[in-house]
């Protein structure tokens, strides 16, 4: 006699259904197409995981670089700088001190003006 898997069967489409809820249309309701959809949203997070630390380095250089210009050094200067004072500060607390510290972040590029002047050009 041909076996069924039954109860695990209906257990398996629940959670999965379960995952599905809020998709439009057959996406949703329809088994096939909620895996298929399952598992392109699954390489959708995977990827966006990875896309989003990206992002965030982007927005924080962004931030970095403008703060850097209002007083008078380039971004690629302020982290030569950085280096040369052996400041280990990263870029996100960086950013985060050039939006809501203004007077911490300028002690920072003085001491990084400090270090460049010691170095021989």
């Amino acid at each position: 006699m041909r076996t069924t898997k039954g109860s695990a069967r209906t257990r398996a489409k629940n959670r999965l259904f379960k995952k599905t809820k809020g998709y439009r249309g057959g996406r949703g309701t329809l088994l096939r197409t909620a895996k298929e959809t399952l598992i392109r949203a699954g390489v959708y997070a995977y990827r966006d995981r990875r896309n989003r630390k990206r992002e965030f380095r982007r927005l924080w250089i962004i931030r970095i670089n403008a703060a850097c210009r209002q007083r008078g050094l380039r971004y690629s200067e302020f982290i030569y700088g950085l280096q040369q004072a052996n400041i280990l500060l990263d870029r996100k607390t960086l950013a985060e001190m050039a939006v809501n510290d203004p007077q911490g972040f300028d002690q920072v590029v003085e001491q990084v003006k400090g270090a460049m002047a010691a170095v021989p050009a």
